[in-house]
């Protein structure tokens, strides 16, 4: 049976600025590469942590039916929040274990909505490390955020 993976990445220029999310979807059976497909995009002011978001999320509601699969993540704040934190945070009513409320909440809500509908597996990597299929996200990440830089019209 095949096996899905989902490359994810996320890129800012300043943190709030432009930023872009990439996400590299591999079907794998054994070790050969099935299918692939290469999704991105960004914004013209955010932070890196909301692309970070956002990559996962698109790679969740970019498949057509519910599916097994695992995300692979640079983000130890994706990875920790979803895998973690997510539980208190929806049992305080999207509030820290402080009281304060959740940083980017709407991305964490919406994410919480998108991994419902699968079966998912999350796994943290280092970024920058040589990795191939997280290099390639990164570059996706990087293309979904040139548009939004400064002098590009978007």
């Amino acid at each position: 049976m095949p096996e899905l993976f989902a490359y994810t990445d996320g890129a800012c220029s300043g943190n709030p600025g432009p930023g872009g999310w990439g996400v590299l979807l591999i079907a794998r059976d054994g070790g050969a590469i099935l299918k692939e497909r290469e999704l991105h995009g960004g914004e013209r002011e955010t932070t890196n942590n909301r692309m970070e978001l956002m990559a996962a999320i698109s790679a969740l509601e970019g498949l057509a039916r519910p599916s097994a699969l695992t995300i692979v993540t640079d983000s130890a704040y994706v990875k920790n929040g979803v895998t973690t934190w997510i539980h208190g945070w929806k049992r305080n009513g999207w509030r820290t274990s402080d009281n304060k409320p959740v940083k980017n909440v709407d991305l964490w809500q919406r994410l919480d909505a998108a991994q419902a509908r699968h079966q998912v597996t999350w796994r943290w990597i280092k970024g920058h490390a040589g990795h191939a299929e997280n290099e390639r996200a990164d570059a996706l990440a990087r293309a979904g955020m040139a548009p939004h830089k400064p002098g590009k019209t978007a």
